[in-house]
């Protein structure tokens, strides 16, 4: 495409000199596994954020499926979550022989709706999982205070959403676990896959490394069976010298859909809503629209990338059919999937492309 989704080669040339001298030191030390830029890694994201304590995990699915074993979910239970996300999130939750029960969305935010948390609550839950997709903090006060009068645990999915914050804190900060993705197109991303689970929990943080490094906390002593999921050197020093910029890639995000949003401005779309109290970082800048279909063939016609996220919610996925939910059960996240299309977004995208593609857009509509 002319105009890709993501442009990774812009934002490698822009920091060539500095990942290839990180490279070569990784090469020459010799250290590929569990090693000093790992350590510093977890380190620094956990400062990042406010929490005590990072683990570096091979991908973002990793950090969710962890997190649920490390806080001791299992067969039989109920997980809480959103219909309207990527399949990892719920995925992760039948790895370990529970049960995900689907709640549908806040249509403003795309994210879980806590108005309609409680009543899915049962003596089998056990945990809330909410979404902060696109980069959207999802509500966490009501979500906090459900789970605190329940008795539940807290996993929030911030694989989207590294940087976001609620009423001044971060994402990923406010739950038992937080969860990130650094796969390749997120706002804060390796070049391969790439995952973290953050925590303030001594013992949560214990249990991850030893599953990520197949239930061992010393050598060649395996108290459990667990799993190979270790976030390695060359990815951490990518990381490493990204997250010093994540910030700054962050605030490009939003300026970037700010002018979206002003040159579509009148158009028959619905723009990204962000709440009060919360700071999008636009991993995607989603519009809403019922002529879906006819923007994206005009933008593909332009060589232009669009996304559709997410063509068909979790919940009428073939996948989980035997859960026995049925067209119409969760009808906001069902009308978004028809409506949803996301536009090219990343800190290098230039003011003129975003021109080029509402100039599409705009003649498509007209």
């Amino acid at each position: 495409m002319r105009i890709p989704m993501v442009d990774l080669r812009a934002q490698f040339l822009d920091i060539e000199p500095e990942i290839k001298e990180k490279l070569n030191e990784i090469i020459e030390s010799t250290r590929f596994i569990l090693g000093p830029n790992l350590d510093a890694l977890e380190k620094e994201i956990a400062s990042y954020h406010g929490v005590k304590y990072g683990v570096g995990l091979a991908s973002g699915t990793d950090a969710l499926h962890l997190s649920l074993r490390s806080l001791g979910i299992g067969q039989g239970d109920e997980v809480i979550t959103t219909t309207f996300t990527f399949i990892a999130t719920a995925e992760v939750i039948s790895y370990i022989g529970a049960r995900p029960v689907f709640v549908d969305i806040d249509p403003s935010t795309f994210n879980i709706d806590p108005s309609k948390i409680e009543g899915k609550i049962t003596d089998k839950t056990k945990a809330i999982m909410p979404v902060h997709l696109f980069g959207q903090p999802a509500d966490m006060d009501p979500i906090l205070s459900m789970a605190g009068h329940y008795n539940l645990m807290v996993i929030e999915d911030s694989a989207q959403a590294f940087g976001a914050e609620y009423k001044g804190k971060k994402v990923g900060a406010f739950g038992d676990t937080g969860c990130f993705s650094f796969y390749p197109s997120k706002n804060l991303g390796c070049y391969g896959d790439g995952g973290m689970l953050i925590t303030s929990k001594s013992d949560i943080a214990e249990r991850a490394k030893s599953l990520r490094n197949h239930g061992s906390k010393e050598l060649y002593h395996h108290s459990e069976i667990g799993f190979n999921s270790r976030l390695d050197e060359i990815q951490a020093g990518i990381l490493r010298v990204k997250l010093k910029r994540i910030n700054e890639y962050n605030r490009k995000r939003r300026d970037k859909a700010l002018i979206y949003s002003e040159r579509l401005k009148g158009l028959p779309l619905i723009f990204p809503e962000e709440r009060p109290e919360r700071h999008h970082v636009y991993n995607q800048y989603t519009i809403r629209t019922k002529k879906r279909d006819l923007i994206r063939n005009s933008l593909k016609d332009k060589s232009i990338a669009s996304v559709i996220y997410y063509p068909l919610p979790l919940h009428l996925q073939e996948v989980y059919r035997d859960l026995g939910y049925r067209e119409g059960d969760l009808p906001e996240s069902e009308k978004a999937s028809k409506e949803v299309l996301s536009l090219p977004i990343y800190p290098e995208l230039t003011e003129g492309h975003i021109d080029e593609i509402c100039e599409v857009i705009r003649k498509a509509l007209s």
